[in-house]
């Protein structure tokens, strides 16, 4: 996706390769258990039009919903009013291809908390960073 000249853009994108199995990567993107061990709290249940929440600590509780599901290589959910998060994985033979998209920013948007997507775009670029490393020394274990 292209930026302007801010830096920011539409869609929000990590990509990593796990020195993992395919089938241990979804376990820790797919399952509720998994997602809470790198991610966050959550009520999530791999059922396409699950509705679950995302407990944001400080920031409440975010309203979710599945609305992708081909295991073991993607998953979809929206997050809160705006959001968009999809989980793709290839599988590597051994190793895994992860591929994090965080879509559905708009610089004329604020977020349910009233702040700016351009703002929160910038923090929450830097946080899936250090997450997803996150997530891979979990798999990596």
């Amino acid at each position: 996706m292209s930026e302007n000249q801010h830096g920011f853009s539409p869609e929000v994108h990590k990509q990593a390769v796990f020195k993992a199995p395919i089938e241990k990567v979804w376990a820790a993107v797919a399952t509720s258990d998994g997602i809470a061990a790198w991610f966050m709290p959550n009520t999530f249940e791999p059922v396409v039009g699950h509705e679950f929440i995302l407990k944001a600590g400080p920031f409440g509780d975010s309203p979710c919903k599945v609305t992708e599901l081909d295991p073991p290589t993607r998953l979809s959910f929206t997050w809160g009013k705006d959001w968009t998060l999809s989980f793709e994985l290839k599988d590597l033979g051994g190793q895994t291809e992860f591929h994090l998209y965080h879509k559905g920013w708009d610089a004329d948007k604020v977020t349910e908390f009233g702040q700016p997507h351009p703002v929160v775009q910038e923090n929450m670029a830097n946080g899936w960073t250090g997450l997803v490393a996150k997530l891979q020394g979990l798999v990596e274990q």
